[in-house]
């Protein structure tokens, strides 16, 4: 099936499945750092260490799998990224047994999980502002990764291999952007955060004005740092301002918002493309972000949602566990 491409509809299928379990595997995960990492103030260096180790598999897969399509092809490369998965699930499996017993302090249905935590998700402003934000930015960016960016390069820049440097380059600013939001210490997290969203918006804008590769590069590059940036403080932000027991659910339901549109956007964009041209709708989307950004720092919440007021020595690990 590989070699020849298989049908389209069993790949689809075969990515929704995919899709389905990224949705169950990411909001475990945020319960996961908080049940690891007891330390507060410890959080956000562990949440930056994560991002820094998930982008450097990232660029390194990148850069392995150009290898391997060009010597063993296609469908080999799959065949190993398929390895590396199962690869995973064995390691999870690992940590199940390594980590400490906990009890189990309530049981209950899917729908009371679900209701509480919306409970909790609607408490919060900044929280649902920045999901409403995210929503905007989020189909923004799977468009112009998935069609928009793409067909400019096509057009434009060389074809798929200056795409394929753009990610790289997108990657590659996302470990050092984890790596710097280790250190930072705003006084506004979220302020900051939502700030460095506005970065989504330099690459269509870029494609759209039909800036040189070098440019794209940078902008690819500075919207890596300024992503990763967001992501480390409004996790660390989560976990700070959301009891520890329905971090998960809220985390659920976070992403359910921000990824609800994305399939609709990334649909709609190509007759849009086709109608209006690839470079005046990814010049739209630009605004968008920029518009969704405006829209949340509105918000009083997201302008003064404190930082974490207790200091943080340079030297101090991550340690996991109970002390």
């Amino acid at each position: 099936m590989f070699a020849h491409g298989g049908p389209v509809a069993w790949i689809a299928l075969l990515a929704a499945l995919g899709g389905v379990t990224r949705g169950l595997f990411s909001p475990a995960l945020e319960g996961v750092v908080v049940d690891v990492i007891q330390d507060q103030g410890q959080r956000q260096q562990a949440n930056a260490l994560l991002k820094v180790s998930v982008n450097t598999a990232r660029l390194l897969g990148m850069m392995l799998a150009g290898v391997v399509v060009s010597v063993a092809g296609p469908a080999i490369a799959l065949a190993l990224d398929a390895v590396s998965f199962a690869a995973c699930a064995l390691l999870f499996g690992v940590l199940g047994r390594s980590t400490p017993d906990r009890p189990v302090r309530y049981k209950t249905s899917a729908v009371h999980d679900l209701r509480e935590g919306w409970r909790e998700f609607v408490r919060h402003e900044w929280l649902w502002v920045t999901t409403g934000q995210l929503t905007v930015v989020i189909a923004v960016v799977n468009s112009v990764a998935g069609l928009l960016g793409p067909m400019l390069a096509k057009v434009y820049l060389g074809g798929a291999w200056a795409w394929s440097l753009v990610m790289v380059a997108q990657v590659a600013g996302q470990v050092g952007g984890a790596g710097w939001a280790a250190k930072l210490r705003p006084a506004r997290p979220m302020r900051v955060a939502t700030l460095c969203t506005a970065g989504a918006a330099l690459p269509a804008l870029l494609l759209s004005l039909r800036a040189p590769l070098l440019v794209v590069l940078v902008g690819a590059a500075v919207y890596g740092v300024m992503w990763d940036v967001t992501m480390v403080m409004w996790r660390t932000c989560l976990q700070r301002e959301v009891p520890d027991d329905a971090i998960s659910r809220v985390s659920s339901i976070d992403l359910l918002g921000c990824l609800a549109v994305a399939p609709v956007a990334l649909a709609a964009v190509g007759p849009l493309a086709s109608a209006f041209g690839p470079g005046r709708v990814a010049f739209a989307s630009a605004l968008f972000v920029l518009a969704a950004v405006g829209c949340a720092l509105a918000s009083r919440d997201i302008r003064t949602l404190p930082g974490d007021p207790r200091p943080q020595t340079e030297t101090a690990p991550v340690t996991a566990g109970t002390a």
